[in-house]
């Protein structure tokens, strides 16, 4: 893994074979098909994962839902719940860069992000713990003295997690301490490509003390094992993360089979609006980080940029200035800013948005190389400017580092602009009048909002979007009570009224 003279992490001389995970142990591929996953940033084979039969599906949810009826999680305390979630936050700690080693081999992203996004999943297990203590129903003390009504919140249940390649272990992160804290138990299914670290994690769970079969994965591709587990009649709840085209069949399933509670975090096309009183200079370097992060592969990306016309030249200048210093790189070389491009199909798709981009008229300000480093596939970052809102390049989720620059005159043509999307998922302003700031984010339509900078915050704020960007929230307590269902009890005190003399 090191090359210890010159201290840079190196992919693996021979790829790494992982089974899968149920009832607390590891299950060996066997005969079953593997698949070879090749490292993006490098071209060389790094992992092999079993793809998982329907028979291996049913097996799992069968046993996350024994383990859920038995009461073996949900039936613990609070605070015994929230010491597994403690422990294993401490342990993913202490393997953090093994972790982030083999997301950057998988994703093909910078390892320095890798750790920080590992690193910042530790706080989510040691927050979720905590809810896991603070988690509650309610009471009504005012139905006279004959009668009280409780409300109590239960878990819902088996819950399938199925989780992207962006960002393999953040996203499930931002998901299974929660659902941990709730009480339910869950079959995890990771994109075929980025399946190591969800493996890893299970791993960790169970050396943490999480009881046998409340954490399982199965592994496989998302059209054969992840539409089964949308479909599964035994799944009670389902948690996707992924594209709008997919979250629509998802939505489909639910409601062909046993009409499960869904979570969806799906596409976006999200503004960061730019004022010509905002500090251009920290809005610069926020809006080229905002599309440059994670080579743009990120579905709260800022990949429209609305700039009040007059700064907008000047301003589309000096983001280009910003994205010309961004390191594209090696993603195991800890100088890295940018890596490689996570699939073959992605990679396709963002170079046929910039050549579409072209065709339309906009003008190629700067990016669309595809420099040759370490074998695998980059694409420089991308800004387009003379665009207009109705270009597919300001409309359709590329997902790749691709900027569009589209100018505005006033507030309600910004606010306009910005809502004119079938998504909702985040958005940005920049603007050093707080009149501004509040109009913008109280008007534009986005489950998530930054003010004077853009991709921040922790577990505390709930994450989720708008319109065709999904529905419900992870994270914070909402997070945890999106994986309750909600029960009224009707107490009567005393002696009953007859209704038969």
């Amino acid at each position: 893994m090191m090359d210890q003279n010159a201290q840079i992490l190196t992919p693996p001389s021979e790829p790494r074979e992982f089974g899968f995970f149920m009832e607390g142990s590891w299950v060996p591929a066997g005969d079953r098909d593997l698949f070879e996953r090749s490292s993006p940033g490098h071209g060389v084979p790094v992992t092999r994962i079993p793809r998982c039969t329907e028979d291996d599906l049913n097996t799992i949810v069968a046993s996350a839902r024994t383990a859920f009826d038995d009461r073996r999680w949900c039936g613990l305390s609070g605070a015994d719940r929230a010491a597994v979630l403690l422990k294993a936050a401490e342990l993913i700690r202490q393997r953090t860069d093994e972790i982030a080693y083999w997301e950057t081999l998988e994703n093909g992203k910078p390892i320095s992000q890798a750790r920080g996004e590992v690193s910042g999943c530790v706080g989510m297990f040691e927050f979720a713990a905590g809810l896991a203590r603070a988690l509650h129903g309610d009471s009504f003390n005012n139905s006279g003295d004959g009668a009280m009504g409780i409300v109590t919140r239960e878990p819902v249940g088996v819950v399938g997690l199925i989780t992207p390649w962006n960002f393999p272990f953040l996203i499930l992160c931002e998901r299974v301490p929660y659902i941990l804290a709730s009480g339910c138990t869950i079959v995890a299914k990771p994109s075929e490509v980025t399946s190591a670290t969800t493996l890893l994690l299970a791993e960790i769970l169970s050396e943490a003390g999480l009881p046998d079969g409340v954490f399982n994965v199965v592994t496989g591709s998302g059209s054969v094992i992840g539409q089964k587990l949308a479909e599964h009649m035994d799944v009670d709840m389902l948690s996707f993360t992924g594209s709008t085209a997919v979250g629509r069949s998802v939505v489909a399933a639910s409601g062909q089979s046993n009409f499960k509670k869904l979570g969806l975090e799906l596409g976006g096309k999200n503004p960061q609006i730019v004022f010509a009183d905002a500090d251009l200079e920290d809005a610069a370097d926020g809006v080229a980080f905002g599309i440059a992060f994670n080579t743009g592969q990120c579905c709260v990306s800022g990949a429209r940029l609305l700039v009040e016309r007059s700064v907008a030249e000047k301003f589309a200048g000096m983001v280009a200035d910003k994205l010309r210093k961004v390191r594209v790189g090696d993603p195991l070389d800890e100088r890295t800013q940018a890596g490689a491009i996570t699939t073959d199909a992605q990679n396709r798709t963002i170079l046929s948005y910039i050549a579409k981009g072209q065709e339309e008229g906009a003008t190629l300000l700067i990016g669309g190389g595809t420099p040759e480093i370490a074998g695998g596939q980059y694409i420089d970052p991308v800004i387009f400017t003379n665009a207009t809102n109705d270009m597919a390049i300001a409309r359709e989720e590329i997902f790749g580092p691709v900027l569009v620059v589209i100018p505005f005159d006033t507030i309600d043509e910004a606010i306009s602009i910005a809502n004119d999307t079938e998504y909702g998922l985040a958005a940005s302003v920049w603007t050093k009048n707080i009149d501004k700031a509040l109009t913008i984010s109280r008007r534009v339509q986005a489950g998530r909002f930054w003010v004077n900078t853009t991709l921040a915050g922790g577990p505390e704020l709930p994450i989720g979007g708008f319109k065709a960007s999904g529905w419900g929230r992870e994270a914070g307590m909402h997070g945890v009570e999106e994986y309750t269902q909600i029960k009224s009890i009707h107490v009567e005190i005393g002696k009953r009224s007859h209704w038969v003399e």
